[in-house]
């Protein structure tokens, strides 16, 4: 059973039937699928390796089979838009196991009912105990059911794009050698 976070409704829960064995079978993990309204439906498709990232190309790849596989299932009834692509920075945390890679990083966390008289905490994120998403809040350590989670996501940070930055360049993705140097206001260079 896909966990809410992943799919909340009930068509995005049906699509995640389909599409996670076409994206698990090619090496990567289904983070989210949403089928947006609109003018024009957007089926937005976020996915990445097991160890974290993915590239453009591999985006690419990932649309053109889920393409073919939605094609014969036909799911949508109306015309969509599919969009395939990387978590991001700030990504959604939907997985148990995403709020323990990313311990120690500002999140926010809305719960579906209310917990000690509120839905939305902030804080730092503190492990995974059993099926509990720890937090470090204002008023300390708590722990949320990963059931009663509604919505998940990191908070843009420095610290958190530093981390990405490493983790691209560990992975032999980013090259600084294909970035200009930075000119700063009074001429000079830096790296």
């Amino acid at each position: 059973m896909t966990n809410d976070l992943i799919a909340k409704a009930a068509i995005d829960r049906r699509l995640a039937e389909i599409i996670t064995p076409v994206i698990e079978g090619m090496g990567f993990e289904l983070v989210r699928v949403r089928l947006m309204g609109g003018k024009t439906h957007t089926l937005q498709i976020m996915a990445e390796r097991p160890e974290g990232g993915i590239e453009v190309d591999e985006c690419a790849r990932i649309s053109t089979e889920v393409s073919a596989i939605l094609d014969v299932e036909d799911p949508i009834l109306d015309q969509y838009i599919l969009e395939v692509s990387s978590p991001g920075i700030d990504r959604p945390l939907t997985r148990l196991k995403d709020f323990a890679t990313w311990e120690g990083y500002e999140a926010k966390i809305e719960t579906s009912e209310l917990i000690d008289g509120q839905r939305r905490f902030k804080g730092k994120l503190a492990g995974v105990e059993g099926d509990e998403v720890l937090i470090n809040v204002q008023a300390g350590t708590i722990g949320l059911k990963f059931d009663w989670l509604s919505d998940a996501k990191l908070v843009l940070s420095d610290e958190l794009i530093s981390e990405m930055l490493r983790q691209r360049k560990a992975a032999g993705v980013l090259d600084e050698d294909k970035f200009d140097d930075i000119e700063t206001e009074n001429g000079s260079e830096e790296d």
